[in-house]
């Protein structure tokens, strides 16, 4: 499952949702909002996409996470709009008969996620309107 949203996001729901009778292994990264970017105090952040582009680039994740590991199930969500510090911005989890599959693949989705997909972030702070930055990383 691939999703943009403005609204939070449950994990609980999200790692239920790919469980698995013959998978030992549900990995979950969650990307949160923190208070500082290198030395920048970081108050907010806002996120935007042109959404039809960014599923398509999810999907595309997707696909190749799957077509390297033995994925039962993957959910890739990410937030649009105003998150304050703490909140989570994305989640990637996925389920596979083994741990380290579950782990590799994990990671590969998030990295491959932050490298394709076309989301902006403005990072917000004390100081003024915020700037924009891209790649999303």
């Amino acid at each position: 499952m691939i999703r943009l949203t403005y609204h939070p996001i449950d994990y609980t729901a999200l790692v239920e949702s790919v469980r698995r009778p013959h998978c030992g292994a549900v990995v979950l990264f969650l990307g949160t909002v923190r208070d500082l970017t290198g030395e920048q105090i970081t108050t907010a952040l806002e996120y935007e996409a042109y959404a039809p582009m960014a599923e398509k680039k999810l999907a595309q994740v997707e696909e190749e996470t799957r077509t390297k590991w033995p994925v039962a199930d993957l959910v890739l969500v990410h937030r649009l709009g105003r998150l304050e510090v703490s909140e989570i911005s994305v989640a990637v989890v996925v389920s596979c008969p083994h741990r380290a599959e579950a782990f590799d693949a994990g990671k590969f989705a998030i990295d491959r996620l932050k490298q394709m997909v076309p989301i902006w972030k403005k990072e917000l702070g004390q100081d003024g309107p915020g700037e924009w930055v891209h790649p999303y990383g």
